[in-house]
C-alpha cells in the first residue's frame, strides 16, 4: 500500500466529526480498510471481486453529510464490507462503481452471472495469461473440482 496511489481517504465518522479507529481507503485496484486501536486488523479487497454496492442515507446522515456504502463481494472471508458514515458518500460510491468498472474490463472479468459456476463458486474467471480469453481454474488437488 506505500507504493501505490491513494485516490480516496476517510475515516469513519461520529455525527461530523472523524473520531474513530476506522479508515477507508482505495487506490486503483484495491480497497482498504485498517480498523481498530489495541488490535488493529488491515483489510484489503481487490476492487475487481466486488459485484454489487448499495449507498444508503438515513435521516441522521443526511443531516451530517455522510452516508454508508455497502460492497458486496465475491471473496471468501467478507462477503459484505461496509464503509460507515463517510463523507461525499455519492460522489464515493460513483468513483468505486468507475473503479470497479475499468479493472473488471482491463482484467477481462466475465459478467456475475458467472461467478460460482465452477463448482460451488470460486470466483470470477480472470484473464491471466494476456490472451483475451478467460482462463479456467486448474485442478490443483486432483480431485476432479476445478480450483479447488
Amino acid at each position: 500500500m506505500e507504493d501505490e496511489v491513494i485516490l480516496w481517504k476517510d475515516r469513519k465518522h461520529h455525527m461530523w466529526f472523524p473520531f474513530s479507529f476506522t479508515k477507508y481507503s482505495v487506490s486503483k485496484n484495491t480497497l482498504y480498510v485498517e480498523s481498530g486501536f489495541f488490535k488493529t486488523n488491515y483489510d484489503e479487497t481487490l476492487l475487481y471481486r466486488i459485484v454489487d454496492l448499495r449507498l444508503t442515507r438515513t435521516f441522521g446522515q443526511k443531516i451530517f453529510g455522510t452516508g454508508t456504502i455497502e460492497l458486496f463481494t465475491r471473496v471468501d472471508t467478507q462477503h459484505v464490507i461496509e464503509l460507515k458514515n463517510i463523507k461525499h458518500s455519492k460522489d464515493v460510491r460513483r468513483l468505486l462503481s468507475t473503479l470497479i468498472e475499468q479493472i473488471r474490463n482491463d482484467k477481462n472479468v466475465v459478467g456475475k452471472e458467472f461467478y460460482g459456476m465452477m463448482g460451488g463458486g470460486h470466483g470470477p474467471l480472470v484473464d491471466m495469461d494476456g490472451d483475451g480469453q478467460p482462463d479456467m481454474p486448474e485442478d490443483v488437488d486432483g480431485d476432479g473440482i476445478p480450483g479447488c
